[in-house]
Formats: C-alpha cells, sequence, structure tokens
C-alpha cells in the first residue's frame, strides 16, 4: 500500500472512533418528591446538599442527568396525585423525604426504586422488609429510633427543671408522629411532667394550640420532625418566644433560626448521602439489596442568646455535651 493509500485507510477506520467520542452521554432521568413549599429554606438546603452529592459523583444536571421535581404541600389527596404525576413521568429512580412524601409514593408504585431520607420508623411503617434486607423497591436512610423522642424530654427537664407540663407538637396522620407521642408519653410519668399533644395540621391549629397552653404556667414546648413542622418553622419558634416556652427542637435549623435547643442528626448530611444511593440504582444496583443506614452520630446545639432571652440558665453539664453552641 502506498502513503497515500495508507493515510486514507487510517483516515476511514478511525472516523467511527471519532464519531463515537463525539456521541453525547446517556441522559438519566432523576425524580425528586418533597412535601415541601419550593421556596422552603430547609427544604432548599437539603436539594442542595442532594445536588452536591451527585455532583461528586461524576452527575450533572444538564450533562448527564435531567432531574423532576414535585414540590407538595397539600393534604394527602394532594400528594398523591402529585406523586402519581412524578411517576408518569418514568425516572429510574425517585428521592423523597418523611413519611409524607415516603407514604404518598409507596401508594402509587411498587416498582420504581425509592431513596428516603429523614424516615423514623421505615420497617414499622412497611415500607421495607428489615433495615439489613429492605426487600422491595425503597430503601434509604433513618433520622433516628422513637426512643430519642425520651430523650428530648429529659433535655427539656434537664435545661428547664421548674417544667411540669410539656406541649408535644407533633403529625398524627403519619407514623413518626404518633411514634414519637408514644415514646414521650411512655416516658412522662417517670420524669414527672404532663405532656399534651399539639397538631400541625395548619398554622391556626399550632397557634391556637401553643396560646392555649401558655395560659398555665410551668410549661414547655417538644417539637417532632415532620413537613408540617418544617414549614411551620418560624411560627413555632416565634411562639415559644411570645410565651417564654423553653422547647427542645428534633433538628439544629430550629435553633440556628432563633429556637432553644435541638438534639438530632444532621439532616443535611443524609440528603448528601442519599446521593450515592442514588448513584449506585443508576448503575443497577437494587434497593432491595441495599440497606436502610441509620444515622452514626447526633448533635446537641444550643442557642445562647435565646436562653438569655428566656432567663434560663444553660446548665454546665448540657454546654459540655453541646456540638455547637450558637451566641
Amino acid at each position: 500500500m502506498n502513503r497515500r493509500g495508507f493515510i486514507a485507510g487510517l483516515g476511514s477506520s478511525a472516523w467511527p472512533m471519532v464519531a463515537r467520542a463525539q456521541q453525547p452521554e446517556q441522559m438519566r432521568r432523576i425524580g425528586v418528591f418533597m412535601p415541601y413549599p419550593a421556596n422552603n429554606a430547609q427544604a432548599q438546603a437539603r436539594n442542595a446538599a442532594f445536588l452536591q452529592g451527585l455532583q461528586q459523583l461524576g452527575w450533572i444536571v444538564g450533562r448527564n442527568i435531567q432531574i423532576e421535581y414535585r414540590w407538595s404541600t397539600g393534604g394527602a389527596g394532594d400528594r398523591r396525585k402529585d406523586a402519581a404525576e412524578l411517576i408518569a413521568l418514568t425516572p429510574e429512580v425517585i428521592l423523597t423525604s418523611g413519611s409524607s412524601g415516603m407514604g404518598a409514593l409507596f401508594e402509587a408504585t411498587r416498582k420504581v426504586p425509592i431513596v428516603f431520607a429523614i424516615i423514623a420508623d421505615p420497617v414499622g411503617s412497611g415500607y421495607v422488609d428489615s433495615l439489613a434486607r429492605p426487600g422491595g423497591n425503597a430503601t434509604g436512610f433513618t433520622a433516628f429510633d422513637f426512643g430519642i423522642s425520651g430523650k428530648w424530654l429529659e433535655l427539656l427537664k434537664e435545661i428547664a427543671p421548674r417544667v411540669r407540663r410539656a406541649a408535644v407538637i407533633r403529625n398524627p396522620t403519619i407514623s413518626a408522629g404518633l411514634g414519637a407521642w408514644s415514646a414521650i408519653q411512655a416516658l412522662a410519668p417517670a420524669v414527672g411532667v404532663d405532656v399534651i399533644p399539639i397538631n400541625v395540621n395548619d398554622p391556626d391549629e399550632i397557634e391556637r394550640g401553643v396560646t392555649a397552653f401558655a395560659r398555665f404556667t410551668n410549661g414547655g414546648l417538644i417539637v417532632t420532625g415532620s413537613a408540617t413542622t418544617v414549614v411551620n418553622r418560624d411560627l413555632i419558634i416565634k411562639l415559644a418566644a411570645r410565651y417564654e416556652l423553653p422547647a427542645v427542637y428534633y433538628e439544629r435549623s430550629f435553633v440556628a433560626a432563633g429556637g432553644l435547643i435541638s438534639y438530632g442528626p444532621d439532616f443535611i448530611n443524609l440528603f448528601q448521602s442519599a446521593a450515592g444511593y442514588v448513584d449506585r440504582i443508576l448503575k443497577g444496583e437494587k434497593p432491595a439489596d441495599l440497606p436502610v443506614q441509620a444515622p452514626t452520630k447526633y448533635e446537641l446545639v444550643i442557642n445562647l442568646k435565646t436562653s438569655r432571652a428566656l432567663g434560663l440558665d444553660m446548665p454546665a453539664p448540657v454546654l459540655a455535651r453541646a456540638d455547637e453552641v450558637i451566641e
């Protein structure tokens, strides 16, 4: 073969390789189902952590992944409708948050893989067969077991020994709200505190409940986890301040926004970790084989400015245990 023929042959054989190299990456589709308003600061922080986790694993929105969102803020019927709409878009895997989001998705599909974050009791709720072997189409990350709810009551009594009554702000329509209430109620006699539930179906109900509770002395608040407490975070903090009620929260963001004290996992980290399970599912693993993971660390966060405003002297042992103190 002469030189010209060799070069021509090389060019023709190399061309398919060049063409293949220039083909765009396959676009994968992810669904995100959030039971919060799209403009909620906590929800956006959690979503940002998820996107950051995906990016660290090589998944870039617009380059190799497309994300379909549903921000669902209505009642159970609206959540079911929004979940069905998202599933109809045929995502390969869906990320969701909390019992409100997971419950709606689980009613809508037992086939589409689901990765959940901050579910309190996925086994008791029926979402997985066991933590080690989920067995179905869902897996993810738990926030805490219900036993931690008793710790919130003990912490309230430790920082405010005068407390004889505690209002427990909870969502009675989800397993997390019912389970937390049961754990707190069971411990209350041993701690010497009467507990009263306040439901969080809407802001007016929260305000009426806290206002009525605050008419009596020696009270405090325990705020349990749910999408509705996230949505009403600022209202709850404002009511606690107005009526000078010491309050224990389940998440740091409440304390950063002016709440008194929180004890719970790093929720932002749970969403970043959830990206790892989405990555593994996109690469072919099954939710049934990915164990549900629990937090390895719980954070105690204190807002000293709020403590001073309430006239509380934060006990030295509590300060010594704190992971973060906000001045």
